[in-house]
């Protein structure tokens, strides 16, 4: 049981690299459409300049910190604001519009609102649970 409680938060870390660098990868790949996206929200179209870099940024800098177990809490810290500040988002465009443009990239942007909205609930939940077992159960790394 001991072994779980350590590979729940290194299974996670994995998971969040694999997700962060698969949607990073898909702005920067579409990064004018990912630009016009941003440019159409309500809530960000006043951020279109220098968001659609930092949200790129900071999903690679957040894999890159779950990549390494003395930088795994950190980045496990990071993972779980940057999933709610993306959470809380969907909620408050759900709540003013339903017929807005998803700037998330690939496969996730083939969600509807709701289905992004549920996912994103799960990666909350997801990365608040390897926190916590990463925060009980790992040892200080060498």
């Amino acid at each position: 049981m001991k072994y779980l409680k350590k590979i729940i938060p290194f299974s996670v870390s994995i998971f969040f690299v694999i997700l962060f660098c698969y949607a990073a990868i898909s702005k920067v790949l579409d990064f004018e459409n990912f630009q016009v996206q941003i440019s159409a929200s309500p809530l960000l179209n006043g951020f279109s300049q220098f968001l659609p870099y930092t949200i790129i940024i900071v999903e690679v800098i957040i894999a890159g910190l779950l990549c390494y177990r003395k930088t795994r809490t950190i980045g496990l810290i990071g993972c779980l604001i940057l999933m709610l500040i993306f959470t809380i988002y969907i909620a408050l465009l759900l709540s003013k519009s339903k017929n807005l443009p998803c700037s998330c990239g690939g496969i996730l942007e083939k969600m509807s609102w709701h289905q992004h909205l549920y996912f994103n609930i799960g990666c909350v939940i997801l990365s608040s649970i390897a926190l916590g077992l990463n925060l009980r159960y790992s040892r200080p790394a060498d």
